[in-house]
């Protein structure tokens, strides 16, 4: 999988000449948390909600709401060029979901803006990873069975068990394969298109293989 699978393509932008308070509505009315800025079409640097929020005063419960003012005008007149991030992290839609969250990770990033020829073609965050991977890989939200085999994830017992599973006629719709700290053996999470997999469990269990079963409907 790559992150040109994951990423979302529409992306709000913003230029660099725009002022402070635009970039504040823009990224409220999104619900962002940062937004690209762009100029003649090319990424130039990134603005975040905590770079907004060290320009923008709080609105003052009381005392000097005048100067409260001109701190507001001054910031109509300051371009988001002199908050702006110029070392962003970027990164390429040909590049893996494991490249991507390696790196976001290694340069303790909440997103990616993904740009092809300079061009900004999409943004990956965090939550892109969670909800659009690993939601996928535990089967949280999807319709069927999830078995859960410790040990099953080594190279005959994973034979068996996918033998299994197709003598059963269950559709494998993702496969994750996993080994815990201080585990010899690999485990196995699979995840199928069917509720209906009773028959199947049973003769894994015959075979002597511990099963871990939640169904769509269980939670």
């Amino acid at each position: 999988m790559y992150l040109r699978d994951i990423m979302t393509t529409d992306v709000v932008t913003i230029s660099s000449k725009a002022n402070i308070i635009k970039a504040k509505r823009l990224m409220d009315a999104h619900k962002l948390k940062r937004i690209p800025v762009v100029d003649k079409g090319k990424l130039v640097g990134i603005i975040t909600r905590r770079s907004l929020q060290k320009a923008v005063p709080p609105t003052p419960n009381s005392g000097d709401l005048l100067e409260f003012s001109y701190s507001i005008a001054s910031l109509y007149r300051t371009p988001v060029s002199q908050i702006m991030r110029r070392d962003m992290v970027t990164a390429t839609p040909d590049m893996t979901v494991e490249e991507g969250a390696a790196l976001a990770q290694a340069k303790k990033v909440g997103a990616l803006v993904v740009v092809d020829d300079s061009q900004v073609v999409g943004i990956v965050t965090t939550k892109d990873f969670f909800y659009k991977i690993l939601n996928k890989v535990l089967g949280v939200g999807e319709p069927g069975a999830r078995l859960e085999i410790p040990g099953g994830g080594e190279g005959k017992p994973l034979e068996a068990i996918i033998s299994c599973l197709n003598k059963a006629g269950l559709n494998i719709t993702s496969l994750h394969i996993y080994k815990r700290p201080g585990r010899a053996k690999k485990n196995i999470i699979i995840q199928v298109d069917s509720e209906d997999v009773d028959q199947c469990v049973t003769e894994l269990k015959n075979m002597g293989y511990e099963v871990k079963l939640r169904r769509a409907n269980s939670g």
